[in-house]
């Protein structure tokens, strides 16, 4: 059978070791040069490239089944896959990841809820949501401003354009470990944390439990509403299908 899969996610990368050995055919569909490296040696194809609805209306019509292993709050991303395949009329499903449990946290429904929440809150703020949330707290003295990113250009630029300075910008690829989110909360004086929930793929309960050490308080962006399988009920699914 052949399957795409939409990946970028731990999901995807997972998927692209575990799929190809059960003798599908299977291509790898990621947005940044960076999803692509993470992958490289695995038994499958990878494509790397951003896609508007046509061409990924096309890209899907060449598959037997599509897979959407994309990361838990790329909403986006999720509903463009969803529409391409009900217009290519091609099967799909959708990989959701374990929620996690908050504990005490402040709970906001988008990062500009979080930037309003610190707005009038003094204390430097760790924000851990990606760079492409960063514009929501533009409202916000960029001198506050700790944002973790990853390390490419488009991440930096971002961070730059809102007069970030570069030695507040920490530029590094996760997940990160208690001791590591421990070691910024401190070098930096943070008093808030800002994250999504990752799960225990994306180290959720690194982040918490480090802003519990470090007095830091753990403001949470929820996850916006999904539907899908988990990843055991996939792979039964697609085992049945080998």
């Amino acid at each position: 059978m052949k399957i795409l899969i939409f990946g970028g996610a731990a999901e995807g990368r997972l998927l692209a070791g575990l799929v190809p050995a059960l003798g599908h055919d299977v291509t790898v569909q990621v947005a940044t040069e960076l999803g692509a490296e993470e992958l490289k040696g695995c038994p499958c194809r990878v494509r790397t490239g951003r896609l508007d609805a046509r061409e990924m209306t096309e890209l899907v019509r060449e598959f037997d089944l599509v897979i959407d292993a994309t990361h838990p709050y790329a909403a986006e991303a999720s509903r463009n896959i969803r529409q391409a395949c009900r217009a290519a009329d091609v099967p799909l499903r959708r990989v959701l990841r374990a929620a996690s449990e908050p504990g005490d946290c402040v709970r906001v429904g988008s990062c500009g809820e979080a930037a309003d929440y610190l707005s009038g809150r003094p204390g430097n703020i760790l924000i851990a949501t990606g760079s492409k949330e960063l514009p929501a707290y533009g409202s916000l003295d960029p001198g506050r401003l700790y944002p973790r990113v990853l390390p490419t250009h488009e991440a930096l630029s971002v961070c730059e354009k809102m007069g970030i300075a570069h030695s507040h910008i920490l530029a590094l690829q996760g997940p990160f470990s208690l001791e590591m989110n421990a070691a910024m909360l401190r070098q930096y004086r943070i008093r808030y944390l800002v994250t999504k929930d990752g799960g225990k793929q994306g180290g959720f309960e690194e982040k918490r439990e480090a802003a519990r050490r470090c007095g830091a308080e753990l403001i949470l962006v929820a996850r916006p509403e999904d539907s899908g399988i988990s990843m055991e009920e996939l792979m039964a699914e697609l085992e049945g299908m080998a």
